[in-house]
């Protein structure tokens, strides 16, 4: 939905949530993640990328409740729109993880357990790593969206803009 009110200032504070979200998963997701990988702090280090994106996702959720302009707050409410597909994988692959331990634990040979463990858990990763890329691919479109003064279609049905 096309909505000619937003003024520039508006504008620019509706595209700030979905700035946040990027900047967040490119530093949390994309350059954190790999960064405690390579210095080797294991899987518990992989809380440390967890933790800051949940607290961003968190900032994001209680931003979107807060009530200021209606097309400024349709932006932050899609943004955490987004922030739920992310926590999806993040749950998806901790679902992996969890049974990549189980069956870890239950071979008899350490070597095996620590192959398979290594294998698994990189795999199990991979739901995340699909996530990040298509909410990235999602946020910026919502950003160029809240450039051209738009809001989803979605949304907009759902919650109207108050007649002025």
């Amino acid at each position: 939905m096309k909505y000619e009110n937003a003024t520039v200032a508006e504008v620019k504070l509706a595209q700030s949530p979905h700035n946040l979200f990027i900047s967040g998963v490119f530093l949390f997701n994309l350059l954190a993640t790999p960064a405690v990988l390579a210095l080797k702090i294991g899987m518990i280090g992989l809380l440390i990328p967890l933790l800051l994106s949940g607290l961003l996702i968190a900032y994001i959720y209680l931003r979107s409740r807060k009530t200021t302009t209606w097309f400024v707050d349709m932006h932050w409410k899609v943004a955490f729109a987004r922030s739920k597909l992310l926590m999806l994988g993040y749950t998806i692959s901790a679902t992996l993880i969890f049974l990549a331990w189980l069956i870890s634990i239950s071979t008899k040979d350490h070597n095996m357990s620590h192959i398979i463990w290594t294998a698994l858990t990189r795999v199990a990763l991979m739901p995340t790593v699909i996530m990040v890329l298509v909410t990235c691919v999602m946020e910026f479109g919502a950003f160029a969206q809240a450039g051209k003064r738009e809001v989803p279609d979605k949304l907009a049905a759902k919650f109207p803009p108050l007649a002025a």
